[in-house]
């Protein structure tokens, strides 16, 4: 079983992020810097800073792109296994596309592998990646190899979205109730491993309710509930005693903080939350509401103290 990633503290200023904290770059703050030197043409409706890539394809469809890459000793364990490996590099993926509203259609697969891997890993790999395959209708048509000391996977998903049903990180409004799926915390045990991309979840709720805003939740709630407020310009208040636990979680900073839940995070009018509420409140748990971005975004505890919730979810850096 994996140990759990190590955890660095954002800080931020109201002019910058920094580049560096202790020593270490900062996730955030180098992909602002990469988007920046990026210029698009209007073929891209939305590039790098979303769950994925936007394209114009047809009348009535967008083209979505997306890519993960998961490293040994990072992401996974040698101990997972071969088959666990494959499936959660190609659910990662999947997962992005969910959180556009889309469905997946293809998929490429590259991997860095040491010279003295034997031929049943990659048997056993693609078995694990076959099983999430099928089920979710992606085939997979290409790829790359490469060697490496550890284990290195690249996956990149090319999926569609209706145009009226895409999603995005950047819809919200002050007023819109945040929501969840599924159960947050204590992923890392070993839920991250065989976690089912909300595909399903989030076509029925692109396909019944206007969504605002939407994204999963794959480096802790605390982390990517500030790029959703940072992309709609809102601030956001939840409610320690509503977050969803899971029974693998060992306290409220493991759902806040810890990642790996691969759950949607997604924001819906106070009308839409309504009808929400009362046809699949037990699938979709209300966690509290978005506020005007000068109130930041603050946590209510158990016992009704109310403090700012720090975004200190899981970066790479």
């Amino acid at each position: 079983m994996p140990s759990p990633k190590p955890r660095f503290k954002l800080q931020r200023n109201k002019k910058r992020e920094r580049c560096f904290e202790r020593g270490k770059l900062n996730e955030l703050h180098l992909v602002k810097r990469i988007a920046g030197k990026i210029k698009n043409d209007s073929s891209v409706v939305c590039g790098i800073g979303d769950d994925a890539a936007v394209l114009r394809y047809t009348k009535d469809k967008y083209l979505l792109l997306t890519c993960d890459m998961l490293i040994e000793g990072v992401d996974f364990g040698l101990s997972a296994g071969p088959e666990a490996i494959g499936y959660k590099s190609l659910a990662c993926s999947l997962s992005d596309i969910a959180a556009m509203g889309g469905l997946p259609k293809y998929a490429l697969i590259s991997l860095g592998l040491s010279k003295k891997c034997p031929e049943r890993f990659l048997d056993r790999f693609y078995r694990g990646v076959n099983k999430l395959a099928r089920q979710f209708k992606t085939n997979i048509v290409g790829g790359d190899l490469s060697s490496s000391s550890k284990i290195v996977v690249d996956v990149s998903v090319v999926g569609t979205v209706k145009k009226k049903k895409l999603a995005l990180r950047s819809g919200a409004s002050s007023g819109d109730i945040i929501f969840v799926s599924g159960l947050l915390g204590g992923s890392i045990y070993g839920r991250h491993l065989k976690f089912i991309p909300r595909i399903k979840e989030a076509n029925y709720l692109v396909s019944n309710y206007r969504i605002n805003a939407m994204m999963d939740i794959s480096d802790g709630l605390s982390l990517d509930l500030y790029r959703l407020c940072s992309a709609s310009r809102t601030g956001a208040v939840i409610y320690e005693d509503l977050i969803p636990l899971s029974c693998d979680a060992k306290s409220l900073d493991e759902a806040l903080n810890m990642g790996e839940d691969f759950e949607l995070l997604f924001t819906l009018s106070s009308g839409e939350a309504r009808r929400l509420i009362k046809h699949r409140g037990k699938t979709f748990t209300a966690i509290g509401e978005m506020r005007e971005r000068k109130y930041g975004i603050r946590l209510i505890s158990k016992e009704g103290k109310d403090k700012a919730l720090e975004p200190r979810g899981y970066q790479h850096f």
